[in-house]
C-alpha cells in the first residue's frame, strides 16, 4: 500500500517529507540533552586555546614516547629475553 502511495505522490512531496525529517531531528536537538551544552558554548579566547593546544600537544608526545619505548621493548628485549634466557 505504501508502494501505490509512494507512486502517486509527487516528487517535490517526497523531498518535502524528507525535509521535513531533517527539520524535525534538529529541532529535537534544541530540546535534547545537548542543548545546554550548545548554548553555554562560546569561542575560546587565544590564552585558552594556547593553554589547551600546549596540554594536547604534551599529551600526544608522552603517548607517542610511550608507543616507542613499547616498540623497543618489543622488537629487541622480548626476543632476547625469549631466546637467550628461556631457551625457547
Amino acid at each position: 500500500m505504501s508502494d501505490e502511495n509512494d507512486q502517486t505522490r509527487s516528487f517535490e512531496d517526497k523531498v518535502q517529507d524528507r525535509q521535513d525529517a531533517i527539520e524535525a531531528q534538529f529541532r529535537k536537538i534544541s530540546r535534547g540533552s545537548w542543548a545546554r551544552i550548545i548554548r553555554m558554548a562560546r569561542k575560546p579566547t587565544p590564552q585558552e586555546f594556547k593553554q589547551t593546544s600546549i596540554i594536547c600537544g604534551i599529551g600526544l608526545f608522552v603517548l607517542g614516547f610511550i608507543g616507542f619505548v613499547m616498540l623497543i621493548l618489543m622488537d629487541n628485549f622480548i626476543p632476547w629475553i625469549i631466546h637467550d634466557v628461556f631457551n625457547i
